[in-house]
C-alpha cells in the first residue's frame, strides 16, 4: 500500500465526496465533491478522477446498519462500486462507514461551520474520514517489522 495513492469515496444521491491519500498511506485529504444525481454519470466522473490522480485502489464507504446488516442504501453503494470498478479498471474495496457522516457533521459544527457551508463540506469530509479510517485500520493490522 505504501507508495500508492488511494481514493476515498462517500457516494451520495446528489453529492459524492472524494478524498486522496498521500503516497505514504498516512494522511487522507479532501479532494472535492461530485455534484451529480445520476449513478452512472457519478461513476464515470469518479472513474475519470481516479485515473487522472493515478489512484491504485478506490475505497468506497459502505453504509451498514448499526447492527452490521446491509440495507437498501448499502445495496445501491454496491451497485455504484461495481460500476466504478468496471469503468475505472481500478480495484474497488467497500469499507464500513457507519456513523461517518454523523462524525463529519459533528466535526463541522464543533468548528462553527453551519448552513450552506456545512452542506458543501460534509461529503468531502466524510470521504476523508472513510479513507483515513481505512488507512489507519490497515496500518494497525500489519505486523511490526
Amino acid at each position: 500500500m505504501k507508495g500508492e495513492v488511494l481514493l476515498g469515496v462517500d457516494f451520495g444521491d446528489a453529492r459524492t465526496g472524494l478524498a486522496l491519500s498521500d503516497p505514504t498511506g498516512l494522511l487522507a485529504t479532501g479532494a472535492g465533491c461530485i455534484r451529480q444525481s445520476n449513478l452512472r454519470k457519478t461513476a464515470q466522473e469518479t472513474a475519470a478522477f481516479a485515473r487522472e490522480k493515478g489512484a491504485a485502489r478506490i475505497i468506497v464507504g459502505n453504509p451498514r446498519n448499526m447492527n452490521g446488516s446491509e440495507g437498501s442504501r448499502s445495496e445501491r453503494v454496491r451497485v455504484f462500486a461495481a460500476l466504478l470498478g468496471e469503468l475505472s479498471g481500478i480495484p474497488v474495496e467497500l469499507f464500513d462507514e457507519r456513523l461517518t457522516t454523523v462524525s463529519a457533521h459533528r466535526f463541522l459544527a464543533d468548528g462553527g461551520v453551519y448552513g450552506k457551508k456545512r452542506k458543501n463540506a460534509v461529503d468531502e469530509l466524510s470521504a476523508t474520514l472513510i479513507l483515513q479510517d481505512y488507512m489507519d485500520r490497515r496500518k494497525n493490522e500489519q505486523p511490526a517489522p
